[in-house]
């Protein structure tokens, strides 16, 4: 009979390749799946992993999807990390949007250009908000921070669709729900003229610097990675799993309300019902084919930005369904934990008779 063995180390090699065995695997599956639905497999597999990298274009418009997921990933890395479970930064990133949105309405025609700092700053306090929430409800009451933050992104769905369908409804609208269009000065600057790539690629690469830093090159850093990997550890080194937690949270609630705020500041320019596009639960699995590590984030996030991309292409020239992008997302994800599962244990065979004689 076969039996599972935990492994005595395991191989940084293999720990590194086991992203892209995930990502093999997800393809030979994916072809598997288009022919089944009796679309060509190549012509499928173009639009996932060529059509979003072909020009300049495509690049501004990866960019677009990426950004916000690199962003929420690195938050939720550093949660990780620290054994605390924040599955919530969909509803931080919601406040943070609405943070964002209620600075920028803010502004007028004569407001400086440099609003657009208070914007992204009202969306990291959003953001941040939310998840203290959080933190505080584990810290006070022991709670289970998995459902409460999970819980709190329907929370924000409905403030949020209360204001757009209520308070901050654009009287000049025309009944939709939805705001007014936020003032120039409170939008990112394009880096090209014509496309939509703006400023928050360099907002995202400085903060992929900046979380390098805090994880490997801090102290602070340092103790929410020893206080997740052995909390026994962590506490005879005198590390306080209180601040951990809070830490922890807040920087993840804020990236994501960041996130938020660059979504608001950039491509959307004002506060509608479909702000929440799965980014949330999205960038759970960025974070995890990235290890866990900020670079590996950047090119996970590209990644699953083309996923994007390709499931939207899919389905406009291929009349594949919407749902295709959350497959190629899910199977991803399940791969990968299969892979990681490979390198913590190993499959030996053992005879039947010594199989019984270690049980009795």
């Amino acid at each position: 009979m076969l039996k599972l063995e935990p492994r005595a180390q395991t191989s940084l090699a293999l720990a590194v390749a086991a992203p892209l065995l995930a990502l093999v695997i997800t393809v030979l599956i994916g072809i598997a799946l288009f022919s089944a639905l009796g679309k060509d497999p190549v012509q499928a597999l173009r639009l996932f992993f060529v059509e979003p990298l072909k020009d300049g274009r495509a690049l501004s418009e990866l960019s677009v999807k990426a950004v916000p997921l690199g962003l929420i990933a690195l938050g939720l890395a550093v949660c990780f990390r620290a054994n605390i479970w924040n599955i919530g930064a969909e509803g931080q990133f919601v406040l943070g949007a609405l943070g964002a949105g209620w600075v920028a309405m803010q502004a007028g025609p004569a407001t400086s250009a440099w609003f657009v700092v208070p914007v992204l700053l009202g969306g990291v306090v959003g953001g941040m908000l939310w998840a203290g929430v959080v933190a505080l409800l584990r810290d006070r009451f022991n709670t289970n921070e998995i459902l409460v933050s999970l819980m709190l992104v329907y929370v924000a769905g409905l403030l949020l669709n209360y204001l757009v369908y209520g308070p901050w409804k654009d009287p000049d609208g025309y009944n939709f729900p939805q705001t007014v269009l936020f003032a120039a000065s409170t939008r990112l600057p394009r880096l090209v003229q014509g496309l939509r790539m703006n400023a928050g690629v360099v907002v995202a690469l400085l903060a992929v610097v900046a979380f390098v830093v805090f994880q490997f090159r801090t102290y602070r850093g340092y103790a929410l990675t020893v206080g997740g990997i052995a909390p026994a550890a962590a506490r005879y080194a005198g590390f306080s799993s209180r601040s951990a937690l809070w830490t922890a949270l807040l920087l993840s609630g804020g990236m994501a309300g960041l996130a938020g705020a660059l979504e608001v500041a950039g491509p959307l320019g004002q506060l509608t019902p479909y702000v929440p596009v799965g980014y949330g639960f999205a960038a759970i699995i960025v974070a995890f084919v990235g290890r866990l590590h900020p670079v590996g984030i950047v090119f996970s996030a590209v990644l699953m930005s083309m996923f994007y991309i390709g499931g939207e292409l899919a389905q406009s020239r291929l009349g594949l369904p919407k749902a295709l992008t959350s497959v190629f997302q899910g199977l991803l994800l399940f791969t990968l934990l299969a892979c990681d599962h490979g390198l913590q244990y190993r499959m030996r065979w053992v005879a039947a008779a010594k199989a019984k004689a270690a049980l009795a």
